[in-house]
Formats: C-alpha cells, sequence, structure tokens
C-alpha cells in the first residue's frame, strides 16, 4: 500500500477496556500482536484514548438511582451509562502493557470534557465538536484509513461512520476489532458499517 495515504487508527487499546479493567471487553487483549504488526505496515499511525475525569456525565455512578449499562437522555441524545472507567492519569486509562506505543505517530485523546462523550475519534457525541484528526490527517496527505480496536460495535463503528462521512476511504479489520455486542450492538454496528460503505476485511 502507498504508506504516505494510508493510516492506521487504533481506537481505545487501554487496560480499563482488556480484561480485568473497569469496562472490560472479552479477549481484547488478544488483538494486540495483531495490532503491533499492523502498525508496521502504515505511513501514519494514531492511537486514541479515553481520557475521563471522575465527574463524567456518562459514568452511571455520577447519576442518581441509574445502574451501569442503563440509558439516560442527554442534551445531545441517548446515552448509555457506564461503569466508571479510563479515568484521567489511572492506571485503567494506560495503554494495554504490551501495545508498541514507539510505532505512534499520535495520541488523541477523547472524552475528556465532563458534559458530553466521546465515541469517535472525530467527533463528539453531539456530532458536531471535532476533535481534530481529520485536520491532522489531510495535512498529511492521509486518504485512506484502517481501524482496529476496541470496542467494534461502539468507539470503532462510529469513527468509521464518521471517517466515511469526511470523504475518507474507510475499512475496518475485523479481526483486530473486539465488541461489547450490549443488546445485539455488534450485529447492528456491522449493518451499519456495511451500508454505510465501509470495507470490512
Amino acid at each position: 500500500m502507498p504508506e504516505n495515504t494510508h493510516a492506521l487508527i487504533v481506537i481505545d487499546m487501554q487496560n480499563d477496556f482488556c480484561p480485568g479493567g473497569a469496562l472490560a471487553v472479552t479477549d481484547g487483549d488478544v488483538i494486540v500482536t495483531q495490532i503491533n504488526q499492523l502498525m508496521a505496515e502504515y505511513g501514519t499511525v494514531v492511537l486514541t484514548q479515553d481520557w475521563h475525569p471522575a465527574d463524567h456525565r456518562s459514568f452511571a455512578s455520577n447519576h442518581t438511582d441509574h445502574a451501569p449499562m442503563s440509558m439516560v437522555d442527554m442534551p445531545y441524545g441517548p446515552q448509555i451509562l457506564w461503569p466508571d472507567h479510563c479515568i484521567q492519569g489511572s492506571s485503567g486509562a494506560g495503554f494495554h502493557p504490551d501495545l508498541d506505543l514507539e510505532a505512534a505517530h499520535m495520541v488523541l485523546r477523547k472524552g475528556f470534557r465532563p458534559e458530553i462523550d466521546s465515541y469517535s475519534a472525530f467527533f463528539e457525541n453531539d456530532r458536531s465538536t471535532p476533535t481534530g484528526l481529520a485536520g491532522y490527517l489531510r495535512e498529511r496527505g492521509v486518504t485512506h484509513l484502517s481501524f482496529v480496536g476496541l470496542a467494534y460495535d461502539f468507539c470503532v463503528a462510529w469513527s468509521a461512520l464518521d471517517a466515511v462521512k469526511l470523504g475518507f476511504t474507510t475499512c475496518v479489520i475485523e479481526d483486530a476489532c473486539r465488541a461489547i455486542n450490549l443488546d445485539g450492538s455488534r450485529a447492528a454496528a456491522r449493518a451499519s458499517l456495511r451500508e454505510a460503505g465501509v470495507t470490512l476485511q
């Protein structure tokens, strides 16, 4: 592949999303070796990192009488309430210890605004507040994006869908992702990705 036009976006390979973490994805750590191998093939590698303050409004603990995985309405739309995870500066927010951080060109922190969640690498969950990633990639001449990481049905899928809307040629490498699969969310995400024209590899 032409290295200067292709980027690998590694989504949220953090301790809290791996087995033993606060919001663990089944087998989330199994894909680390494959991701390390993939990073060597791309001219640009971006790591995203969930980076929540302790008072984040997406945490069930900050809502009276609401359990984790329940749903509430936020000003920007429906929001799943998660267990506290990836709190700024915590070990859970750190990257998996086997992830090759030296291969990354950029680390993008997201979800740091307490009032709004951020699944996508490109926009907050209001779908309009940009993270700046699109501009970074375009200035580097990137036109093709491949996505890997956690979790397939939330942050990976939202990022890939936004990438297509922004005009990038987009691929999700499915065997280098793992899903939460909350109430069929994996199948729903896969259908949305196919419908949007994302290549599933």
